[in-house]
């Protein structure tokens, strides 16, 4: 059955709140632990108390009824919570984020199309769905032509998560780079998590991969805009690739993700 998008744009910034005050101890915050506790993580008392904040304040946060925290509350939080730089910029984010207008597929301008089909190397551009818009012959012979497929599976997550050849691709390094690019598109997904388009992307992903479940539940971010790629070619063996994604000028929504050949 689908998911339900959520009511408000608040409701990702409650469900972020929550994931992160159930995942610490109460000795990582110098909390004596009670053997009361039934369930894991910090009570939503003891957060309040360390970001010094009301309790019924932080429980409409969390619940998603409230979306006007100011800056010295959400960095009391962060700080509360023992959020990473990545994990503080992410709740940032959320808190001063407003409603959106529904999502459409984007459209690359003719100059950036002509660049990358300039390109030697594999090079594609993605929305912020990530759904591939623009690639290069470079690309299709890496990744295979996303031209063959419908244009509904055109999306890295579609891909990697749900197409066999994606793990053939990446071999012994499919589960890591699977995880990452969940963890990675996370921050975008809280954003628009009210959207029926990306609704149906996520429930895609769990009807086609059976770990991106756990994966998901885990609502790890993370900021990975360059790095390494060890890949599996079936004409060329192992490959070693480095890549970097750049936003376009024209529309940040766009980014271009290059990769250039590293020596094994």
């Amino acid at each position: 059955m689908p998911t339900e998008p959520s009511a408000a744009p608040s409701a990702a910034l409650g469900e972020f709140l929550r994931s992160r005050r159930e995942r610490l101890t109460p000795a990582e915050v110098g909390i004596s632990p009670s053997s009361r506790r039934r369930t894991p993580g910090l009570r939503r008392e003891e957060v309040a108390e360390l970001a010094g904040i009301s309790v019924d304040w932080y429980i409409r946060l969390e619940q998603g009824r409230s979306l006007s925290a100011s800056q010295g509350t959400i960095t009391a939080l962060a700080q509360a919570l023992r959020l990473s730089d990545v994990e503080s910029r992410h709740l940032q984010t959320l808190a001063t984020q407003h409603q959106r207008r529904s999502f459409e597929r984007e459209t690359v301008p003719p100059g950036l199309r002509n660049l990358i089909d300039a390109l030697n190397l594999p090079a594609y551009v993605t929305g912020r769905r990530w759904d591939v818009l623009a690639w290069n012959e470079a690309a299709s012979d890496l990744f295979g032509d996303f031209g063959e497929l419908p244009e509904g599976d055109r999306n890295i997550l579609i891909f990697m998560l749900t197409n066999p050849a994606a793990r053939t691709l990446f071999g012994r390094t499919w589960t890591a780079e699977a995880k990452r690019m969940v963890a990675q598109f996370r921050a975008t997904h809280d954003l628009w998590n009210y959207d029926p388009a990306f609704v149906d992307l996520i429930d895609r992903l769990k009807d086609g991969c059976k770990e991106f479940q756990d994966w998901w539940a885990d609502h790890d971010i993370r900021d990975a805009p360059a790095g390494i790629k060890s890949l599996h070619h079936a004409g060329r063996g192992t490959v070693l690739y480095a890549y970097e994604t750049f936003q376009s000028n024209a529309d940040p929504a766009l980014r271009v993700a290059i990769y250039t050949p590293e020596a094994l």
